[in-house]
């Protein structure tokens, strides 16, 4: 149970980061990427660009392989599953809550078209 929950805790924690969360969709498209081509859109230096890789390792979310010099990146899925499953357990909580908004919202909104005619 432990190493379940510290590897949610890692998982959340590295994807508070709007800058790790820019990487693992771009790996989601694309599949893998040098770090130099991922660091590229990025208007932070390379060091700051390996810290972010360094957080998303730790939590598991990818996976780093070296040919050469070259260090391509990839997604590694399980750590967000875990997530999503976790997630989940949870959205009988709100769900109902978010149902009862639309249907407050789309109440409001045929009120006020009644209102306008």
């Amino acid at each position: 149970m432990v190493n379940y929950e510290i590897q949610l805790d890692r998982t959340f924690a590295a994807l508070v980061d709007p800058t790790r969360r820019a990487i693992l969709a771009r790996l989601e498209r694309e599949g893998g990427a040098s770090v130099s081509d991922l660091a590229r859109p990025f208007s932070i230096k390379l060091p700051a660009i390996m810290k972010h890789l360094d957080v998303l390792d730790d939590a598991g979310l990818i996976t780093r392989s070296k040919q050469g010099r070259v260090v391509t990146v990839r997604l590694s899925p399980k750590p967000m599953r875990t997530a999503l499953d976790w997630l989940r357990r949870y959205e009988r909580f709100w769900s109902g809550s978010l149902d009862r908004l639309a249907a407050y919202a789309e109440r409001k909104e045929t009120e006020a078209r009644r209102g306008g005619r």
